[in-house]
């Protein structure tokens, strides 16, 4: 691809340009047991300081080359011996640095050549590439010699590969910019509360403000939100728009959205999951197992300016391009991640410890806006993230296939595992034991594990590879454990018998409060907005959120005629545990007169599998005339689309479902394909050891701890599910509530008002 150049020269980092224009040969993700950060650092400073005293550390160099300004470092430079250097620091073996990855680290040493060349005038140069292990210390030196001119050469060829894709790329950033400061809303008029929603997101992301936005599911928050950030994104001068969903429905709602507003030519990428993507799950990430990922930079070049061309990279176009050009499409999406306007995928993404699009908006600088759409569910799903767990089963697995000389580590850390068993009973054995201090004797050994595993694995590569996956578990453990604070408890569940002494216990780091954790990313981001039908009350949702000051607060009544529906409770029925066995009766009734007074299709939540089994099978037994179908415990995807494909227009039975579950949210069931909901309870998560720390802890902070555990995160779940009944103008429905507690002051204030719960 080819455009017409710049009037100004485009800066670009000599690590760019060498990661855009210098890469060849295979992907190759096999295990390297690459330095952290601060480790990495800390080589840099160990080499410069065995260098004399003229050495000049982090040598700045810039020039100009086929209409782009080269910038970066070079790790430094010694002007008596000529000599510049680019230090790499590793673990183990440097012969088994692969050569299209050493290439790379020439290119970056030669190029910085050319540049100091041209600063110090010099007819030519020894460059220098030095692998440090950063565990012995020792440095392994490889030199060439290079004129001025053959740097100059290869600089240039570098240069003009990059040049024509780079003068594009701002060609096609003021087009996008263009467009979009015209893009009309794609319908004829607003929905009533669209324009209050889309002015609003528009606002806060032009002030970098963080907004939370409550409006009620049919209203088209969607499509509302994306306009106004998308119509910010001139303004801004915004490098790239994520739009994060915690659930796949929501993901397919947002690229739906985008397809309507079809602001040409902004590029559009969705993101999934490798697992989800990946055409050889029975193959190894590189060159020597998978066809995909052999020659993959040699090909990635054709590929990527084909993505460029399409704009509209979802799954299946993505996919169509990379096996076209036989590369793999995981990495390919990975690749245009980089040159994407929008990008539609999960909250992962940007949240989560190893998040690329974190990485790479603070790497790269990037003025980057966030919609996070279901913004409800954010808090759970950060509670994973910041989590981890450890096995002793597993561990027991693969503790008993490592090589010998991995024995006695491996063992140290079966002796400590141990010494977390309970030394005597405990009153509730299958009750988990939480603590507010790391194991510290456990964690000591576990370090030192990794250490002397992650050695051995650099140095035997093939000798345990299936030892992988125990490692990348304990790391994890070890890097959440860095985080672990007031936010964290430490589980101990009970593990499986032991044949010899006493269970080891599951071992796992439980994030309850993730706001501490949240607040950097939000940071990260010029602004973002937060929206869902159940943001209610704000004050909880930014303080569980971690959401920093300035936060804009809105909240949009229903676009509906109170007429469209009607809400009844069902007063004087219990569904609380002790009460359920004694009003199944009642709750039967109230569900059959439900539906014979309005015939159609119901669908009815519970709170478990168990008590929907329960109803479902009396519902059965006292009406044999209609037609039920219920929610599995393990539905797989056409499962799912088995079950949604019951409601038909005009049909007649009752779905059976659980609160909070696939079926709570996200689908969308309008005119006849749903007349009517009944929900079975207040959604309260049970009062197990982890939610009575939680509601402690809150409580501690200020908070109102029960609420917060139990009352919001409940009706949350009730107002999502009886969202499925009034999607459009047309709609019509009931609202069943079935327990008299939705009655309460206390409840019916966190209710919207515009229900009329009566």
């Amino acid at each position: 691809m080819s455009a017409e150049p710049v009037s100004e020269p485009l800066r670009v980092a000599v690590r760019r340009l060498c990661d855009f224009a210098a890469r060849a040969g295979d992907l190759d993700h096999r295990f390297t047991p690459a330095p952290s950060a601060f480790e990495g650092i800390a080589g840099h400073a160990s080499v410069a300081a065995r260098r004399p005293a003229h050495y000049q550390r982090e040598r700045t160099l810039s020039g100009l080359c086929e209409g782009l300004l080269l910038q970066g470092r070079a790790d430094g430079y010694d002007p008596q011996a000529r000599r510049l250097d680019e230090t790499k620091t590793h673990r183990g073996d440097p012969t088994l640095i692969t050569p299209n990855r050493q290439a790379l680290h020439w290119a970056q040493a030669q190029v910085y050549g050319w540049l100091l060349c041209e600063a110090e005038n010099l007819d030519a140069i020894e460059l220098a590439l030095i692998y440090y292990d950063i565990d012995s210390g020792h440095e392994t030196v490889l030199t060439r010699q290079g004129t001025r001119d053959s740097l100059r050469a290869f600089t240039q060829d570098l240069c003009t590969r990059y040049r024509d894709w780079a003068w594009q790329e701002a060609e096609h950033r003021r087009a996008r910019d263009a467009a979009l400061a015209t893009m009309p809303f794609p319908f004829e008029g607003y929905r009533a509360g669209q324009r209050e929603l889309t002015e609003a997101v528009f606002r806060s992301q032009r002030a970098g403000r963080h907004l939370l936005a409550q409006a009620p599911t049919g209203i088209g928050k969607t499509v509302a939100t994306l306009f106004g950030a998308l119509r910010a994104m001139p303004v801004l001068g915004s490098d790239q728009l994520l739009v994060l969903t915690p659930k796949t429905t929501g993901r397919a709602i947002a690229l739906d959205g985008l397809r309507r507003l079809n602001a040409q030519p902004m590029r559009v990428l969705e993101r999934l999951a490798r697992e989800k993507a990946c055409e050889h799950p029975d193959k190894a990430c590189h060159g020597e197992s998978c066809p995909l990922a052999q020659g993959f930079y040699d090909r990635l070049g054709g590929a990527r300016e084909a993505a460029a061309r399409v704009g509209w990279l979802d799954r299946e176009a993505l996919r169509e391009i990379a096996l076209a050009h036989r590369i793999c499409p995981y990495y390919l999406a990975q690749e245009m991640q980089r040159w994407a306007d929008v990008v539609v995928g999960d909250v992962n993404h940007w949240f989560d410890l190893n998040a690329q699009a974190w990485s790479l908006a603070q790497a790269e600088g990037w003025r980057v806006q966030l919609l996070l759409d279901e913004a409800h569910n954010l808090a759970e799903r950060a509670r994973r993230m910041y989590s981890a767990e450890l096995d002793p089963q597993r561990f027991g697995a693969w503790r008993a296939q490592a090589p010998k000389a991995l024995k006695a580590t491996m063992d140290s850390v079966h002796r400590a595992w141990g010494a977390l068993a309970p030394q005597a009973p405990e009153a509730a054995p299958d009750t988990p034991a939480l603590d507010d201090a790391l194991p510290a004797a456990f964690m000591a050994t576990l370090g030192r594990h990794v250490a002397t595993l992650t050695d051995f694995m650099a140095r035997h590569p093939q000798a345990a590879v299936g030892l992988q996956p125990w490692l990348f578990e304990a790391v994890h453990f070890l890097r959440v454990a860095e985080r672990f604070g007031a936010h964290s408890v430490v589980e101990r569940s009970p593990g499986p018998p032991a044949r010899r002494g006493k269970p080891r216990p599951r071992l796992a780091l439980r994030c309850l409060l993730p706001a501490e954790l949240l607040t950097p990313r939000w940071a990260g981001a010029h602004a973002a907005t937060l929206f869902s039908a159940t943001l209610a009350p704000m004050a909880h949702a930014q303080r569980l959120l971690g959401l920093p000051e300035p936060v804009a607060r809105l909240e949009v009544d229903s676009p509906f005629d109170p007429a469209q529906w009607s809400v009844r409770v069902a007063r004087g029925l219990s569904t609380r545990w002790a009460d359920r066995v004694r009003t199944l009766p009642r709750l039967v009734d109230e569900l059959g007169a439900h539906y014979r007074a309005h015939p159609g299709n119901h669908l009815a939540f519970f709170s478990s599998f168990d008590y929907l089994t329960q109803a479902m099978e009396a519902f059965r037994a006292a009406h044999p005339d209609v037609t039920v179908w219920s929610q599995s415990r393990s539905m797989d995807e056409a499962a799912r689309e088995a079950f949604i494909a019951r409601f038909v227009e005009g049909g007649q039975g009752m779905g059976f479902a659980v609160l909070g579950g696939v079926f709570g949210e996200g689908i969308d069931l309008p005119g006849s394909r749903l007349v009517g909901v009944s929900i079975a309870t207040l959604g309260l998560p049970p009062p197990d050891a982890l939610s009575e720390a939680l509601r402690e802890r809150l409580q501690h902070t200020g908070a109102q701890g029960w609420a917060d555990t139990y009352l919001y995160p409940g009706l949350h779940k009730v107002v999502q599910a009886a969202g499925r009944l009034i999607r459009t103008p047309q709609d019509r429905g009931t609202l069943l509530l079935l327990d008299e507690r939705f009655a309460s002051p206390e409840v019916r204030a966190l209710l919207p008002p515009w229900w009329g719960v009566r």
